[in-house]
């Protein structure tokens, strides 16, 4: 592995955790909740740039299940599951961010953050984006006192749930490979 290739790693895992660490404080303890999952080997604020939620509506359609939320994570962050298979998990993915959907598992993975457990708390739809979810994510790493949790928004597309295109923005580095050479213009 290439030194350039090592500090891309280490630098998409610290991304993320910092990203958590930044959004909110972590809650001690594990939960015996159902709807924490695991990654295999693997409230919200106005600061963070997510529209306020609001409560679910009686009447109105219902809030997804907190597990359908936690398994988009847990994919997104299993070195198992291929990027080009991840690629979905995210509003408006593109095979071009599947590299970066890799690197992001792997950089988890070799900086011993796996396996990560996730749980989804007071999810309510978003009032900015009709459909869209918000949920407090609590994200627990394999490392002492690795717990975080963030607020991210998901929607929903052809009936699966994704990390919407701004959460994923903020937690995910899904650019090319720093150091790796960019596509040069043909000479015409």
């Amino acid at each position: 592995m290439t030194l350039a290739r090592r500090t891309v790693l280490t630098r998409s895992a610290a991304t993320l955790v910092a990203a958590l660490g930044l959004g909110a404080c972590g809650q001690p303890g594990q939960s015996d909740d159902p709807t924490v999952a695991s990654a295999p080997a693997a409230a919200t604020s106005s600061s963070t740039g997510l529209p306020d939620p609001i409560p679910d509506s009686p009447g109105g359609p219902p809030l997804p299940p907190s597990t359908a939320l936690v398994d988009v994570m847990a994919r997104l962050s299993d070195p198992a599951v291929p990027g080009n298979e991840k690629i979905t998990l995210i509003e408006r993915g593109t095979p071009a961010e599947a590299a970066g959907l890799d690197r992001f598992a792997t950089a988890l993975r070799d900086n011993g953050s796996l396996p990560l457990t996730f749980e989804a708390r007071d999810l309510a739809w978003s009032q900015s984006a009709p459909g869209n979810v918000l949920a407090t994510v609590v994200v627990r790493t394999a490392k002492p006192g690795g717990e975080f949790t963030y607020p991210m928004e998901f929607a929903q597309t052809a009936g699966s749930w994704q990390l919407t295109r701004q959460t994923a923005d903020q937690l995910l580095q899904l650019g090319p490979e720093p150091g790796a050479p960019t596509p040069s213009t043909p000479p015409r």
